[in-house]
């Protein structure tokens, strides 16, 4: 299981991506902060509490690199099963150990296994924080190749994508650059999750995407 994952929010001229997330190995980390840092990008990385307990120094290097650090949950529990106080016990406990180390308190959770319910979204949204998905899977975490996580995101990204990575994948930083040249020459701009979600007035359409209220 991945301790954490990275996600990519890419506005174009006039479309937004979104950026990628990291696992619970950490042996590609500073690898995937200096590729991001060649192309002029800044990510998103969730992480699980545990991985900041126990990687603290690559905490501190990704919010020094200017990434947002946002919560991945604690101990990667499923929140579907827990009650409404032990899921918001969870998430400030990992929100403690990452304001300890960087200094910045996260706004932004993703769910551990991607569960959620409006159970789980009611918990989260009581102590002021937005659940995030993703709709672009890299399956990067399946050790597929480079090409194959390469193919995967460029044929499915679209104007206001979120896609999933991990650290710690076996072909990620391969495929990252290819994937980075592809959308920045497509005219995307990639930027943190949080520069890309809506704080105006919004309603979710049927996918589940922000549109502007009327």
């Amino acid at each position: 299981m991945p301790a954490g994952r990275f996600f990519a929010g890419v506005p174009g001229p006039t479309r937004p991506w979104r950026k990628p997330a990291f696992p619970w190995g950490n042996e590609d980390t500073q690898q995937l902060i200096d590729i991001l840092d060649c192309y002029g990008v800044k990510a998103t990385f969730f992480v699980v509490g545990d991985w900041v307990e126990k990687y603290p120094e690559s905490v501190l290097a990704l919010h020094e690199a200017g990434h947002e650090v946002m919560n991945h949950s604690n101990t990667h529990a499923h929140f579907n099963s827990l009650s409404a106080e032990e899921i918001t016990a969870d998430v400030e406990a990992c929100n403690d150990k990452i304001e300890a180390v960087t200094g910045v308190r996260p706004t932004l959770i993703r769910c551990p296994y991607g569960e959620y319910d409006d159970h789980v979204i009611s918990a989260i949204r009581s102590i002021g924080m937005e659940p995030i998905q993703w709709d672009v899977d890299s399956l990067d975490w399946k050790e597929i190749s480079a090409s194959e996580i390469t193919q995967r995101v460029t044929e499915k990204i679209q104007n206001g994508s979120i896609v999933l990575f991990h650290n710690a994948a076996l072909h990620t930083p391969e495929a990252l650059p290819g994937i980075l040249e592809y959308m920045l020459g497509q005219g995307y701009e990639v930027v943190p999750i949080s520069q890309l979600l809506l704080t105006c007035e919004y309603y979710m359409d049927h996918t589940g995407r922000q549109c502007p209220a009327e």
